[in-house]
């Protein structure tokens, strides 16, 4: 991995990095800042592999994004080549009344002066910054108010204020994964017709006003807590808006 190529990708440059709680919030909120959360390849036919090679050359050559197999996966690399100690970790994503699979979502925890934070660029509309791996402590950062709390004897939590309640986001344990050990869920994602990853395209990308995000309907976006839709009527439409918002064109995206 090409470590200044990957830094100029999310727009860092010029800046001295240390293994420290400052930097690992740069790297996130950089990565929102500059890589979309997209399926389009699930879309456009086009497999997805777990392989950090081939990951790097989509997000960090051609400029794609990816979810959170690629994503987390690819900043899981950077941070262990940075000389952060960290793991990949399963999670089930909550559907409201139940959770996914085992090895549904793969984020990450790295441990920094015997402290360990949720690390976490492959959810879409989530939290800005890492969370400090503590229960039951509100954490507050320009995406909203979460908290971790125990869930049961094998599960943590992560949970985000909506309103005067709270909304689940997933469930994880803290054991350390291997990759590959995420493979059949990616192949899940997307092929399968249970899978929301197949039934509708999406890009989103955090910006600091806020979010775009573009859909099959619609294009959103929020500038600060004020949104404005595009109804998308065609292929072309979409096309056209994803090249002019997230500049990804499809037919530039071919191996």
């Amino acid at each position: 991995m090409n470590k200044e190529k990957y830094l100029r990708r999310i727009g860092i440059e010029n800046a001295k990095l240390s293994n420290d709680l400052k930097t690992l919030k740069l790297l996130q909120k950089q990565h929102l800042l500059h890589v979309p959360f997209e399926n389009l390849d699930i879309h456009w036919k086009r497999p997805i592999i777990l392989d950090a090679e081939k990951t790097y050359e989509k997000i960090i050559d051609k400029k794609r994004g990816g979810f959170c197999y690629e994503l987390n996966g690819l900043l899981f690399e950077f941070l262990i080549e940075a000389g952060f100690s960290c793991k990949r970790i399963s999670a089930r994503v909550s559907n409201g009344t139940d959770f996914g699979a085992e090895y549904d979502h793969l984020a990450i925890l790295t441990k920094i002066d015997g402290e360990e934070f949720l690390t976490d660029v492959g959810f879409g509309d989530f939290t800005a910054e890492p969370l400090k791996f503590v229960l039951d402590v509100d954490q507050s950062d320009e995406n909203g108010t979460f908290l971790i709390r125990k869930f049961d004897e094998n599960y943590f939590e992560v949970v985000k204020k909506d309103g005067d309640s709270w909304k689940s986001e997933y469930i994880f344990k803290d054991s350390a994964r291997e990759f590959q050990e995420f493979s059949e869920m990616c192949n899940f994602h997307q092929t399968s017709s249970e899978s929301h990853f197949t039934r509708n395209k999406l890009c989103s990308l955090m910006t600091e006003k806020g979010r775009k995000t573009l859909t099959n309907k619609k294009f959103i976006e929020t500038r600060n807590g004020e949104k404005i839709e595009t109804e998308i009527n065609s292929e072309e439409d979409f096309d056209r808006i994803l090249a002019q918002a997230f500049q990804i064109k499809k037919a530039e995206t071919r191996a």
